[in-house]
């Protein structure tokens, strides 16, 4: 008998109550202090960015790193935690919430849009367009035109 699927939800509850995170961590191997974060962090971040703001996956590593005092913050898991956090929202705002983790101010390095957020490329697009950003296509990728030179 198969599985049930977990939802977005449940994902998001069980990534909240991993005991193990926060963590920092010296690596051996590298030398450095590593920082890897919990996703209650991560969702913090997000509702930081304003209306009318955008902010990438590296721009909050870095204040993660320099927040907690170590050489680097895991990309890799903020951006996973960023990812679960954007669908959970979706599937909250679906069921009728009005005001939810705001996942569409956050795009990837160059301001390129995520097509793997709820809804791809359009729904980003379009919310975005809504709170007075400009957004424009460069062959396949679509680019937020201020959050470029970041």
């Amino acid at each position: 008998m198969p599985r049930k699927k977990k939802t977005w939800g449940e994902k998001l509850a069980e990534a909240k109550a991993k005991e193990d995170l926060p963590k920092k961590f010296h690596c051996d191997k590298s030398g450095m202090h590593l920082y890897v974060p919990s996703v209650a962090e991560i969702e913090q971040e997000i509702r930081r960015v304003r209306k009318g703001k955008v902010r990438t996956i590296k721009q909050i590593t870095q204040k993660l790193t320099e927040r907690h005092g170590v050489d680097m913050a895991c990309p890799m898991t903020t951006g996973i935690f960023a990812w679960i956090i954007a669908h959970a929202a979706d599937e909250q705002e679906q069921a009728g919430a009005k005001r939810v983790v705001p996942w569409w101010r956050l795009v990837k390095t160059g301001g390129e849009l995520n097509p793997k957020y709820p809804g791809g490329v359009n729904a980003q697009r379009a919310r975005l367009q809504a709170e007075g950003h400009r957004v424009i296509r460069k062959g396949k990728r679509h680019l937020v035109e201020a959050a470029m030179s970041t």
